[in-house]
């Protein structure tokens, strides 16, 4: 489980965090690095309080802190860590590096979702930051780190490479120590609260979840969900969201049948991304039972997907879309809406019915963040599943997204299947669909070579390759990837993974058939 000091791993940051294969490049001694990295920059942002003797802890009525001084000096990280193999130990280990920096660290008291963290940071006057222990939707044997600034919201690329220039090859100081509460402290199996450590009593563990879900149930319309009687499943995909849920969906009056809320850190082999095949049980059961519906949160449980009452997958582009006009219509909000490159024209479409600005950003949460920061943004989302409401908190949070919808069959008196068909009805049909392909970094280097760094918008040298499928090329932009634009409304992307090793291709067009003749003609393009 320990590494030599000897470690050489590089560490790079994508779209949203580190990730590594777990006793492999994700071990010990790079952990404690990152931490070290992690905590030098909040350091550097957040010089440590002058008067303050200890690291503060903050009041017993902000989440996630334990009970202490009632004028915290804003001094506080909070660590939360999902249900991957030996995730808490992994946690404690990285809150001993940075408590080593003069921090008062707050740790979950068991796995959480991303967005418990997210707001758990938010709503503490006292946190300048949180560390997220998880992969997100990465398989199983995966685990990372996810760095959140003091608003809960994704850090920005501009930190993300202040903490990378900071990684130093040498273990921390307090390297042996942090070791030593690794091996003993939090249990491997994130089930069982971890408990404080005897000689460690500068860590401070607290229940995150709890407040988090009495927030989350204050921000919807709980009668109306009473009276609707209304039956799901819940499918968390073994990951954080697993019980939490499936929890609070019940205690709102609603019957809840879960799947995949077992304690795996294997995951059963799924991977843990709210996208088929990994939804099959789910869809089936919600068939099986007659149910209204199927909520799938991925392993962090910062993005959703569904399933209608027929077994049909609900792409987040329909929910975006329907999140959006229940936001304006029934909860009588406004402001601008943020997709990103990947995103449907439904959404478009969506906006221009209800006169909403909309905005375009790189593929990414992080960009959409950015917008937040930026103001008047009433709801931020990406093809990934990844939705968020900055008046809630600057993050993805798939236990909300599964909450509006629910509110919004409620208050309509509609099912989601009933939702989403006259929506299409309204704005138009289009189909949407994603390919994975996983390639060697030669591979890799090639497609950006002849497709992404050459830069240009000429569509010239593109455009036979389309005629054979009936699309005339309009337009092309290698803003983040290559981008294809048809005559037709339809669209063709090509993105390498800011964090694994493979290149994406996405389309959308009318149709099925459309679309799998252009991710045809994008997978060609992409391994030439």
């Amino acid at each position: 489980m320990t590494q030599a000091l000897t470690d050489h791993t590089s560490v790079h940051f994508g779209t949203d965090g580190w990730r590594a294969i777990i006793g492999d490049d994700f071990n010990t001694l790079t952990v404690a690095r990152v931490a070290a990295a992690a905590a030098t920059i909040f350091r550097e942002d957040h010089p440590a309080p002058v008067s303050a003797s200890a690291p503060a802890a903050a009041p017993a009525s902000a989440p996630g802190t334990p009970a202490g001084s009632p004028d915290p000096a804003p001094n506080t990280i909070i660590i939360g860590y999902d249900t991957r193999e030996d995730a808490g130990r992994y946690a404690v280990l990285a809150a001993t590096v940075l408590a080593s920096y003069g921090f008062d660290i707050v740790i979950s008291d068991a796995y959480c979702p991303t967005p418990t963290l997210c707001w758990s940071v938010a709503s503490n006057p006292a946190a300048v930051g949180g560390v997220m222990l998880t992969s997100s939707h990465n398989p199983a044997e995966y685990l990372g780190i996810k760095l959140r600034m003091s608003d809960g919201g994704a850090s920005p690329a501009s930190f993300t490479a202040r903490v990378e220039a900071a990684l130093n090859d040498q273990a921390p100081a307090c390297y042996a120590e942090a070791l030593a509460n690794f091996e003993v402290a939090v249990n491997g199996t994130p089930d069982a609260p971890a408990r404080p450590l005897a000689r460690a009593c500068y860590l401070h563990f607290s229940n995150l979840v709890a407040p988090y879900l009495t927030h989350l149930a204050a921000s919807v319309d709980v009668s109306a969900i009473a009276a609707a009687k209304l039956r799901v499943v819940v499918d968390p995909l073994f990951g954080a969201g697993r019980g939490y849920l499936a929890g609070l969906l019940t205690q709102l009056g609603v019957t809840v049948v879960e799947v995949n809320g077992a304690q795996d850190s294997s995951f059963d082999g799924l991977h843990p991304e709210p996208i088929a095949p990994w939804i099959k049980r789910g869809a089936q059961k919600v068939v099986e039972l007659s149910f209204d519906a199927c909520f799938i949160t991925d392993g962090d449980a910062d993005r959703i997907g569904a399933v209608d009452a027929q077994g049909s997958f609900v792409n987040p582009h329909r929910i975006l879309a329907l999140v959006i006009a229940h936001l304006v219509e029934d909860k009588k909000l406004t402001g601008r809406v943020v997709r990103t490159l990947s995103g449907s024209n439904l959404i478009r479409l969506q906006c221009e019915r209800l006169g909403l600005p909309l905005t375009t950003t790189p593929i990414g949460f992080k960009w959409i963040y950015e917008q937040m920061l930026a103001g008047d943004v009433l709801v931020g989302g990406e093809e990934s599943g990844g939705i968020g409401i900055p008046t809630h908190v600057r993050e993805r949070d798939g236990l909300l997204m599964a909450l509006l919808l629910t509110e919004l069959m409620a208050q309509r008196g509609q099912t989601l299947q009933q939702l989403v068909s006259n929506m299409l009805a309204q704005l138009g049909g289009f189909e949407y669909a994603r390919r994975d392909l996983r390639l060697s970094s030669v591979q890799k280097e090639a497609f950006l070579a002849a497709h992404v760094a050459l830069g240009g918008t000429s569509i010239e040298p593109y455009t036979k390759r389309f005629e054979s499928i009936g699309q005339k090329l309009g337009a092309l932009t290698r803003e983040d990837g290559l981008k294809l634009e048809f005559v037709s409304g339809a669209w063709l992307l090509m993105r390498p993974s800011g964090t694994e090793p493979l290149v994406r291709v996405y389309a959308e067009a009318p149709t099925h058939e459309q679309v799998e003749a252009l991710l045809n003609v994008g997978c060609a393009l992409v391994t030439g």
